[in-house]
């Protein structure tokens, strides 16, 4: 039983920054992060492919979100910079069990609480 507990979200003024944390209760090659607007759908913003060795940022984010993890066993983050209004959502980490594909559209099937992210000023 895979458990993710999640923080770091909170409210920031346009152009600062925030990093969220992801833990995982055992170790998890296939993890990411989502994040949802309200009246929008579920966005995949940045995957993490520990196997492999990849990550994949969304276009939205590329240049100024930043995910990173030092192996499987430790805690996923996302290092988000120059936030902008657009950014706000409930931010999501997700991890995948099993599969030989990891990527933002893959199916993800743990997911945590989720952190709310405020940027405005």
């Amino acid at each position: 039983q895979v458990q993710l507990v999640e923080s770091g979200g909170g409210w920031v003024q346009p152009g600062g920054s925030l990093r969220l944390s992801c833990a995982a209760s055992i170790p998890t090659w296939c993890m990411g992060w989502f994040r949802q607007a309200p009246g929008n759908e579920r966005e995949g913003v940045a995957i993490s492919d520990t196997i492999g060795g990849t990550t994949v940022i969304a276009e939205s984010v590329k240049g100024r979100f930043t995910i990173s993890r030092d192996n499987a066993n430790k805690p996923l983050y996302l290092q988000m910079n120059l936030l902008k209004p657009e950014d706000t959502a409930v931010y999501y980490c997700a991890a995948k069990r099993g599969g030989d594909i990891c990527s933002i559209r893959s199916d993800f099937d743990v997911w945590g609480q989720g952190t709310q992210v405020t940027v405005s000023s």
